[in-house]
């Protein structure tokens, strides 16, 4: 098997996307915050001590997804046209969606990755004085369309049908 971001010697590049032709193209992930009940009780009831939990893990998540190539050495610099992130307060903490779109010669799978990521970040910022044994889990793309490569939705998940 032979990795795109090595050469012929083994050494890491960038791989060159320039003849390839820009097509639309989107990537759905999602992550998993867990946290205490006591957590889950500020957080519905607003009275996290740092302010408005979802709003900030909301906006970190799409900087980040425009950030992408800034922390991943081999990512492209792609234009990122759309990203939304939604959370969700459960029982035993907050799920995180995150979708990115572009018209662009590679996909955003990496950008929609990196925002739930960020995302979960931020949430685990915003609590760890409520709760130092967060976690961040199960961190995963669930869905990719558009490409060479076309639609893949990663078994056992299910997305809207304007991802896949």
């Amino acid at each position: 098997m032979s990795f795109p971001h090595l050469d012929s010697a083994g050494r890491a590049h960038m791989v060159d996307v320039t003849a390839k032709t820009p097509t639309v193209r989107t990537a759905t992930a999602r992550g998993f915050v867990r946290c205490s009940a006591d957590v889950i009780a500020a957080l519905r009831d607003g009275t996290a001590p740092k302010g408005d939990v979802l709003a900030v893990a909301r906006i970190a998540g799409i900087q980040a997804a425009k950030s992408t190539a800034t922390l991943l050495p081999l990512a492209h610099v792609i234009g990122v046209h759309r990203a939304s992130v939604e959370l969700e307060i459960t029982d035993e903490g907050v799920e995180i969606e995150a979708t990115v779109g572009t018209a662009d010669r590679t996909g955003v799978e990496m950008e929609a990755i990196t925002s739930v990521s960020v995302a979960a970040l931020a949430v685990v910022d915003m609590i760890k004085g409520l709760d130092r044994a967060v976690v961040m889990e199960n961190i995963r793309i669930v869905a990719k369309s558009g490409g060479r490569s076309g639609d893949w939705v990663r078994p056992g998940e299910s997305v809207q049908e304007e991802q896949a």
